[in-house]
């Protein structure tokens, strides 16, 4: 994708899209059916993207939000079905309000005229045509902050290879390593390969994170959310990070999780996390040799107003 500017780009993956959406293969699934008739598949969701908010988000890690802020759109629907999750209000349906591409693009532009760092879309796999064809309209309007894809990691590698030159900034969850954990508790199958191949393919297109003036501008950042009694598996998770991708990738610890949702109805995840539980994910990082990424303070009274969390940042960001 050398030489070529990111409008030039989205014309180019609108095309392929666009065909994609009519006999949709958009996520793993694969349902096939033709969402610009009005079917719908497994995620219930029409092709129109559907907008729970947007915002200058203060709680992502440091050089996403950095001073001024991400500006951060949730769309609604996920991927995945956790049975924990903490923004099920709109991940889990269709709370929100209808976008067209040219109010989006709109509402990208005011995230950019409020001083933002970056466009941040939260769980746009499912929109990604309206959502690409929103990004050609604001580039021809002067659209210049890194575009951010902020994902639970269900994604289909096919698409992520498709944004090649478009998304400056990957920030996916590796949320699990054993399968069937992803389907008890995240409603998921074959999620581990999934993932993994994923993320490698978006750490083919952007490398490791690069930041000016303590702010992000591209590159890979890997979120793993430490569930109670080894759910997760993010010792293992680590393990394959530092073999596949290397220890300098940046990654995000997090010790936030608390039972949300529906998580009250499965005995193993119906707590907080034990400080041992975080204490051991980070040993595990330390003794791999990375140094790059950051871990949350363990014990703080987090807001759940918030759709992410502060980190503190480790010694060599």
């Amino acid at each position: 994708m050398k030489n070529i500017s990111k409008f030039e780009l989205t014309e180019k993956i609108l095309s392929e899209l666009k065909e994609i959406v009519g006999v949709c293969r958009l996520c793993p699934r694969e349902c096939g059916v033709d969402r610009l008739k009005g079917q719908k598949g497994t995620c219930g969701l029409g092709p129109e993207p559907i907008v729970y908010t947007s915002f200058s988000h203060h709680g992502e890690e440091p050089p996403i939000s950095s001073v001024r802020g991400s500006g951060t759109i949730f769309f609604s629907g996920c991927g995945m079905q956790c049975v924990y999750c903490q923004n099920h209000i709109f991940s889990q349906n269709s709370s929100g309000k209808g976008t067209a591409p040219e109010s989006l693009a709109e509402m990208m532009l005011k995230l950019q005229d409020m001083g933002c760092h970056n466009i941040n879309l939260v769980n746009p796999a499912f929109f990604l045509p309206s959502i690409v064809e929103a990004l050609k309209r604001a580039f021809s309007r002067g659209l210049d902050l890194p575009i951010v894809y902020n994902t639970g990691g269900y994604d289909s590698v096919d698409i992520i290879r498709r944004l090649d030159g478009l998304i400056d900034i990957y920030l996916p969850d590796m949320r699990y390593s054993q399968d069937e954990m992803a389907e008890k508790f995240s409603g998921v199958s074959g999620y581990v390969q999934v993932n993994r191949e994923t993320v490698k393919e978006m750490y083919r297109q952007v490398g490791e994170l690069k930041i000016k003036d303590g702010v992000a501008v591209k590159g890979l950042i890997i979120r793993l959310l430490v569930l109670p009694e080894e759910v997760s598996g993010t010792e293992d998770t680590l393990e394959f990070i530092a073999k596949n991708l290397g220890k300098n990738v940046s990654i995000s610890l997090m010790s936030q999780y608390y039972p949300a949702y529906k998580a009250s109805s499965f005995a193993s995840i119906n707590r907080k996390i034990s400080r041992d539980e975080y204490d051991r994910a980070v040993k595990k990082a330390e003794d791999l040799g990375f140094e790059a990424g950051w871990i949350q303070p363990f014990g703080e009274n987090f807001d759940r107003d918030l759709f992410g969390e502060n980190f503190d940042q480790m010694d060599s960001q």
